[in-house]
């Protein structure tokens, strides 16, 4: 019987947390175009010249804190549940392969396994809720790059965002109510951050984005592929669902890389402002990735919770990631099948 494929597509992880593995890595996610938007010479420089070698021990090492000997890197070991759990959902009638958009396992060979299985069509899936050029557009160019060299094509659709998909934000909301919000000062918002150029490259009448400070702050025709607003909107969804008034939240962005300006209001100023204000106890999102990894287990749970005790706070929670939630391989199984 004929099968229809599903491809789900996360970010990447290095095949271990020894230095070559991560500098092989980082070379190959930052050297994408989409990440590094800057011309190819340039990036090359920057990145085989500056970034990877100073940045591959350092990562190598925050890797090993958070590498398990039997599971590997969390990010691959709940992509890896994703895929399963949702192919038990779906059946034998569907065939789920699961890539990383650097590194392994790639989607070249993923998406060669479906087109040897002979499937009908293929359902790409980026894994990343709010959509963004650097991440669900790289992934979507290199599958339609691979799959224009076919000779036969088959029906391909791609999942774009689900910044607002309410199977995702009750997962989330589940996940906070283990902790119990209302044992917290406040509650923060915190997406993966991306230069102030991606977003404006995104405003296709050159003449919104970033030309007022709220501008990101509700979603509309104009703004609804912006990584920011879809971010705002994801946010907005979660508190509403949990009671909270615009007071007790903050959304802000981490991970920021290099000196360009960077998608504001930065988590780490946020978390030091919020410590002087008497702010103890901190309940941290991080919606724009669907499970744990290096940027939640570590920069969240370890370092802005090491920054905020520093200034006076007491301790910051982190509320896990989609990870192999029931709700959340809902969600996914509902994404294959509605179109």
């Amino acid at each position: 019987m004929s099968k229809k494929g599903v491809l789900l597509v996360n970010l990447g992880t290095p095949d271990s947390p020894s230095t070559p593995d991560v500098r092989k890595y980082l070379n190959e996610f930052l050297m994408d175009g989409r990440v590094i938007d800057i011309n190819v010479i340039s990036r090359a420089l920057l990145v085989r010249g500056i970034i990877v070698p100073f940045r591959a021990p350092k990562s190598a090492q925050l890797y090993r804190e958070i590498w398990s000997d039997q599971d590997g890197s969390p990010l691959l070991y709940y992509s890896i549940k994703q895929q399963q759990l949702l192919q038990e959902k779906l059946g034998d009638e569907y065939m789920v392969e699961l890539a990383m958009r650097y590194q392994s396992p790639s989607i070249e060979s993923a998406l060669q396994r479906l087109k040897d299985a002979l499937v009908t069509e293929i359902r790409v899936i980026p894994l990343f809720p709010q959509y963004a050029s650097a991440s669900t557009g790289s992934v979507m160019e290199k599958v339609m790059t691979l799959v224009g060299q076919w000779q036969t094509i088959p029906h391909i659709s791609f999942v774009n965002s689900f910044h607002n998909d309410d199977l995702m934000i009750d997962t989330f909301v589940a996940n906070a109510a283990k902790h119990g919000h209302e044992n917290y000062d406040h509650v923060l918002f915190s997406f993966h951050g991306l230069p102030q150029r991606q977003l404006i490259k995104c405003d296709h009448t050159g003449a919104y984005c970033l030309k007022k400070d709220d501008c990101c702050s509700t979603l509309n025709d104009t703004n609804k592929f912006c990584y920011s607003a879809q971010s705002h909107d994801t946010a907005k969804l979660i508190a509403a669902k949990m009671g909270l008034s615009k007071d007790q939240y903050t959304v802000c962005f981490q991970s920021r890389l290099g000196s360009d300006p960077w998608v504001q209001p930065y988590t780490s100023v946020v978390i030091e402002e919020l410590a002087k204000q008497g702010k103890k106890r901190l309940l941290v999102f991080c919606p724009a990735f669907v499970a744990d990894c290096l940027e939640t287990v570590y920069e969240v749970s370890v370092e802005y919770n090491d920054e905020f005790k520093e200034k006076g706070g007491e301790h910051v929670q982190l509320v896990e990631s989609l990870n192999d939630h029931p709700l959340f391989i809902e969600s996914l199984e509902r994404m294959v099948k509605e179109r």
